[in-house]
């Protein structure tokens, strides 16, 4: 199986604290691969690393392609697209405004596309008019999440995306999670529940203290006793 991902002794830095301390790791293609760590480990500034947000050194690849100079926009249209923690969705914009921004990097009709995600979730379309600040916390998710499709992500990085929501929320969601992978979406996912991402994911990367200190496959890394008094309570 072909790696689309590849990340190289990346370091990133906030002012003299290191956050990233040579973060090595190759994500394959149509694989789902999950990231677990405590707060601070590092997670998230390695997904804005990815996503040109924020400055690194060493190499990231992406399809065998060097992406360190192609800025923010190219990123997206080459179809790296992250879902950030906290949703950020547009909040005085409507559902149906805030999934026409998604497919901003598009010259191509959006209708089709647009249908789509109503069908994944159908309580999008019935608030299809609404703004996104009067829906619940697990509808702005779904809006978090089908805005990032709607730019046709080759590869989908979800930040913490079951934070603040109902199990029975987050059940529904994890199903379609699974389902976009499925259909050929490379997904890296960051979740506080290390259980459910373990058990989610084809592989694993521990990170502590802006390093990987374990990889393997989720099974492997969820029976590791190590990670299980970590990470999982035992």
């Amino acid at each position: 199986m072909s790696v689309i991902l590849k990340l190289e002794d990346i370091h990133a830095s906030y002012g003299n604290i290191a956050a990233l301390k040579g973060v090595s790791l190759e994500v394959h293609d149509g694989r789902m691969a999950t990231i677990v760590g405590a707060n601070g480990a590092g997670k998230t500034t390695l997904l804005h690393c990815i996503s040109g947000i924020m400055p690194y050194t060493g190499k990231i690849t992406f399809e065998g392609e060097d992406i360190a100079k192609w800025g923010t926009k190219k990123i997206v249209s080459s179809g790296i697209v992250q879902v950030p923690e906290g949703r950020q969705i547009f909040g005085e914009m409507t559902v149906l405004e805030n999934l026409k921004l998604g497919a901003f990097v598009r010259n191509d009709k959006l209708n089709d596309d647009i249908e789509r995600m109503f069908h994944m979730f159908p309580r999008l379309e019935e608030r299809k008019n609404q703004k996104g600040v009067s829906l619940s916390g697990g509808e702005q998710q779904m809006l978090a999440l089908c805005r990032a499709l709607m730019a046709k992500p080759r590869l989908l990085m979800l930040d913490e995306p079951s934070m603040g929501l109902a199990p029975v929320v987050v059940q529904g969601l994890f199903k379609n999670i699974k389902e976009i992978n499925k259909s050929g979406v490379t997904v890296i996912l960051i979740e506080q529940n290390a259980k459910l991402a373990l058990k989610t994911a084809d592989t694993a990367f521990i990170m502590e203290i802006g390093e990987i200190k374990l990889s393997g496959s989720a099974e492997e890394l969820r029976n590791n006793k190590k990670v299980q008094d970590l990470y999982l309570g035992g």
